[in-house]
């Protein structure tokens, strides 16, 4: 059996941390627009940066632990 590549890895990592990071962000940034009675378009907009936001932040976190964990 082949081993998988550590640039595989990391990418498959960052995915998954994309996805997970990104529902999450849904959800909170959801909650936080009813929250806080965010008005209008300007609730799709802060759902849409929370979300993004997340997901980068927890695919950057996600890839550099797949990166450490594969030496």
């Amino acid at each position: 059996m082949a081993r998988d590549s550590v640039l595989t890895r990391v990418a498959t990592g960052a995915a998954v941390g994309g996805a997970i990071g990104g529902a999450v962000g849904a959800v909170y940034g959801t909650y936080d627009a009813i929250r806080y009675k965010v008005p209008g378009f300007l609730k799709i907009r802060h759902i849409g940066q929370t979300t993004l936001g997340s997901a980068a932040v927890f695919s950057l976190f996600l890839a550099a632990g797949t990166l450490i964990r594969s030496h």
